[in-house]
């Protein structure tokens, strides 16, 4: 299959799954030494382009917070370093629990025929 040249962006889901592809190829063992360097050159150039169009629609996306009157939405624009900072413990968070000590059952008490209390 020949590799679309550099100059032409493959869509995402094509760059995903030619990426699964050359990883299958490459831990499959069936090419050579020559032919592995030049799939994993490719896909290294199709990881980065996936993290690009990634990182481009994260950009694109907006928040809905509310609607007019009309109806129409109210949004505002996505801030992802806000929900980087959400993902951070905060003071409010439960401590986990202690572990319960734990407790040796008592020896049993050997049977005697005595009323006394006394071993001998």
């Amino acid at each position: 299959m020949p590799a679309p040249s550099d100059t032409e962006q493959p869509t995402f889901e094509s760059a995903l799954a030619e990426l699964q592809r050359i990883v299958a190829d490459l831990e499959n063992g069936s090419v050579g030494l020559e032919e592995s360097l030049a799939r994993f050159e490719r896909g290294v150039t199709l990881l980065k382009t996936c993290y690009a169009t990634l990182e481009q629609a994260e950009q694109r996306i907006e928040l809905l917070v509310g609607t007019r009157s009309d109806g129409t939405p109210v949004t505002q624009p996505f801030d992802a370093t806000a929900t980087a900072d959400a993902e951070t413990p905060t003071a409010g968070r439960r401590r986990p629990r202690k572990a319960k000590p734990e407790t040796t059952p008592e020896p049993e008490k050997a049977e005697d025929d005595s009323d006394t209390g006394f071993l001998f």
